[in-house]
C-alpha cells in the first residue's frame, strides 16, 4: 500500500471516529501529495511521498518557531500536533550504529575535515536524505572521534546512546 493510500485509508477512519486535528491534517496531506502528482504529471512514488511529506514536517517546524517568537503557544501546539500526525508516515529513524555500518569510518579514514565531508555524502546517500545534513555531520563527528580516540569510547557511550 503506498503513502497516498494509506493515508486515504486512515482518512476515511479519521472522518467515522471525528477526530477533526486528525482529519484535517490528513486532508493537508493528501492535496499536498495531489499538488506534487499533477507537478510531476504522474503518479508519486513512496521515495517522492516521504520528500513532500518531510517537508510539510520543515514547515511545521519552521511556524512552531514563528509561533512561540509570536507569543501563540496554542497555534504552536496545534502544528507540534501536526508533526506527530504526518510523522506516522515517515521511516523509523536511523540509528548511530546503523550510520556507522553504512559509513565504515576506517575505511575512509580517522577525524578530518575533508573525511568529514565524504562521510556526511556517504550518510545522506545511505539514508536517502531522509536525515538532516546537521543530524548527519553530528553522528559522523562522534564517530570520527570514537575512532581517534578509542580511550573515549565507553564514556561516548555511556553519554549519547544516539544521534538526535
Amino acid at each position: 500500500m503506498t503513502i497516498s493510500e494509506q493515508v486515504q485509508k486512515d482518512m476515511t477512519e479519521a472522518m467515522r471516529a471525528r477526530e477533526e486535528l486528525r482529519l484535517s491534517t490528513l486532508r493537508m496531506m493528501k492535496s499536498a501529495l495531489k499538488n506534487k502528482e499533477i507537478e510531476r504529471r504522474g503518479s508519486l512514488d513512496d521515495a517522492a511521498a516521504l520528500q513532500v511529506l518531510s517537508t510539510l514536517i520543515k514547515q511545521r517546524r519552521d511556524s512552531i518557531e514563528h509561533f512561540t517568537q509570536g507569543a501563540r503557544p496554542e497555534l504552536a501546539r496545534k502544528e507540534a500536533a501536526e508533526i506527530e500526525i504526518i510523522e506516522r508516515y515517515m521511516p523509523k529513524a536511523i540509528g548511530e550504529e546503523e550510520i556507522a555500518a553504512a559509513v565504515k569510518i576506517p575505511a575512509i579514514g580517522g577525524a578530518g575535515g575533508r573525511k568529514n565531508g565524504q562521510r556526511n555524502r556517504k550518510t545522506r546517500t545511505y539514508s536517502q536524505d531522509l536525515i538532516s545534513y546537521r543530524t548527519s555531520a553530528q553522528c559522523c563527528r562522534n564517530l570520527a572521534r570514537r575512532i581517534s580516540r578509542p580511550d573515549l569510547i565507553a564514556d561516548h557511550s555511556a553519554r549519547v546512546s544516539r544521534c538526535p
